[in-house]
């Protein structure tokens, strides 16, 4: 999918603490400026700027702009996804991380991406959100949207937990492990595939889960259709047990917690190089073929 509308206004993300930023944000700021682009900075940007000009937070970034612009690893795209998805902003990532998976265009190829971006030549992917709602005493107490994951886990106890699954009110499986994680297609190449599961492709119309070191050998990943109403009990004691969104955001459980997973109403708007597809990335972040 092509990306059709003009963009004025440009809302720029970047890793904190990162050193290249001074070097690489000023004449991105000239470049954007000489065409007319106006620009908004997160905090994180105009702190590593000696200007002295201060950013504003992201959420208001994502306001302002028709554009997010992330410049960072994944973990700067999984914060801006959240807040481009339910805007209907699409994101520009340039990898100045480390693997990036997410973030697929390289630093050497920030300018001739936003040419093409500016232009209206480039490549937009429409990525799956999940929708996450923790219900605790009949109430929802949180109700967040994830790209990646959202996981329950243990934490620092040793001991395993027991949860209860249930698809579309259908009672599936319960489960003696560490945790669990439910990830969409753009996740299946995160926690997911750590904990052994499967690589599927972003086109696909599907949620992943995958337990954490289950008890039983036969507690395998299983692959269901995105339409599909998710429900994950605690079964037992929640003592040390939390629920984390794409690895950033973490809620302590409770025994009594109930965990419903949807897929979002809004999809990512990603942008990717045209030249790149998917299996050329996945084989050179997984190095597949190599000696």
């Amino acid at each position: 999918m092509a990306t059709e509308k003009a963009f004025h206004t440009i809302g720029i993300f970047s890793r904190p603490r990162r050193e290249q930023l001074s070097v690489v944000v000023p004449p991105l700021l000239k470049w954007l400026e000489a065409r007319g682009i106006k620009t908004v900075l997160d905090e994180e940007t105009a702190a590593a700027l000696q200007s002295g000009s201060k950013g504003q937070p992201r959420s208001a970034v994502a306001d302002a702009s028709q554009l997010l612009l992330v410049l960072g690893g994944d973990g700067t795209m999984l914060a801006a996804a959240r807040l481009a998805a339910p805007r209907g902003i699409p994101i520009l990532p340039i990898n100045m991380g480390s693997l990036g998976f997410l973030t697929s265009f390289t630093l050497d190829e920030l300018y001739p991406a936003l040419a093409e971006t500016l232009a209206g030549n480039s490549s937009i992917s429409q990525r799956v959100m999940l929708q996450a709602e923790l219900v605790r005493a009949g109430s929802v107490i949180e109700n967040q949207r994830a790209l990646n994951d959202v996981v329950i886990h243990k934490g620092a106890l040793a001991r395993m937990i027991q949860l209860e699954l249930s698809i579309n009110s259908d009672f599936v499986c319960r489960y003696r492990a560490d945790g669990l994680i439910v990830s969409s297609p753009t996740g299946s190449t995160a926690y997911s595939l750590s904990a052994g599961g499967p690589i599927v492709h972003p086109a696909v119309e599907a949620f992943i889960i995958t337990p954490i070191c289950p008890h039983m050998l036969t507690d395998r990943p299983v692959v269901v259709r995105d339409y599909c109403q998710l429900e994950v009990k605690m079964n037992g004691d929640a003592e040390s047990v939390y629920l984390t969104l794409d690895g950033q955001r973490g809620v302590p459980l409770e025994s009594t917690d109930i965990l419903r997973v949807h897929r979002a109403k809004e999809h990512l708007q990603l942008i990717q190089p045209p030249k790149k597809p998917y299996f050329e990335i996945l084989r050179n972040k997984l190095k597949w073929g190599e000696a």
